[in-house]
């Protein structure tokens, strides 16, 4: 089946809307993915609902591997415990293709706050309970997961400020109206460059090769808080097999060429070579991860 794959356009499902780092990274890999197997793998954008209505739609799609979806991993496994219902089993609906990139969450803070590392920060908070607070790109968002990641960890008296996105989360904190930020690697590193935020560490398990001076969360003691965010590209339920391994390989290319290497770490990202059984295995430890995160924290979608 796989040598007569695809037999036609490839839809490729991004739950989330045009220009966000899910739509970036699946415009940068259906691009050489149509070159590279000669139909054209175009983008749907169904957003809504946190990323649950594209990939509901991609669990009710032909399992032919003519639909194939892109997630948010920390949207895709938090899903399940912040909505009461969701539109599909993040395991029995989906086959893991592989994980196409990753990228992490920035925290950092205005200029005027007096700590230049964490254990600095951590210790200001502790000083000052309920003083500080942190703006996030909006309830449920990666950000915000991050960071009650961080203050439950911690158990820091830390105010959460949702914003409407990335761009105003980060807008905020450059002003000083919550001197502390978690955000995307795309919306801080500028304004880190700038001197208009100062970051203080990294999230994910290897430094950004944009801030290099910035030291990892696990670098900076706190081993715990460590969190890659990334983005999946999973298949329906009962893809042949052979389809499967057809993607995951075309992928693996796809991140290897030298300019999409160098589009991705321009964003942020990191490219990655998951296996398809990796991939699943991470899945099922970030479900239970991030269920434990929302219930300790609280957290409570509209």
């Amino acid at each position: 089946m796989a040598q007569s794959y695809p037999a036609r356009p490839v839809r490729v499902i991004v739950p989330f809307a045009p220009g966000g780092q899910t739509d970036v990274v699946a415009r940068l890999v259906a691009q050489r993915l149509s070159d590279r197997l000669g139909k054209q793998f175009y983008i749907e954008n169904a957003a809504g609902g946190g990323g649950n209505i594209g990939v509901g739609r991609a669990a009710q799609a032909e399992p032919d591997g003519h639909s194939i979806v892109l997630v948010d991993g920390i949207a895709f496994a938090a899903n399940p415990a912040l909505y009461s219902t969701i539109p599909y089993d993040p395991i029995a609906d989906f086959e893991p293709v592989g994980v196409a990139a990753t990228t992490m969450q920035v925290l950092a803070v205005n200029p005027s706050v007096p700590a230049n590392t964490v254990q600095e920060l951590v210790a200001l908070i502790n000083a000052s309970p309920g003083k500080f607070s942190y703006a996030s790109a909006g309830v449920g968002t990666g950000a915000h997961l991050t960071g009650e990641l961080f203050r439950s960890s911690l158990n820091l008296d830390l105010v959460h400020v949702p914003y409407g996105g990335g761009g105003p989360a980060i807008a905020a904190s450059v002003a000083g109206h919550t001197p502390i930020s978690f955000g995307s690697p795309a919306a801080t590193i500028p304004q880190v460059k700038d001197g208009k935020l100062r970051a203080l560490v990294v999230g994910g398990a290897k430094r950004l090769r944009a801030l290099p001076d910035v030291p990892t969360i696990r670098e900076a003691g706190y081993a715990q808080v460590e969190c890659d965010a990334w983005v999946g590209v999973l298949a329906p339920a009962k893809t042949p097999r052979d389809i499967i391994t057809l993607l995951h390989r075309e992928i693996v290319n796809v991140v290897k060429i030298p300019e999409v290497q160098d589009r991705l770490v321009s964003l942020g990202f990191e490219p990655a070579e998951t296996t398809p059984q990796e991939l699943a295995d991470l899945i099922k430890s970030e479900l239970s991860r991030w269920r434990n995160v929302v219930r300790t924290a609280n957290i409570k979608t509209n």
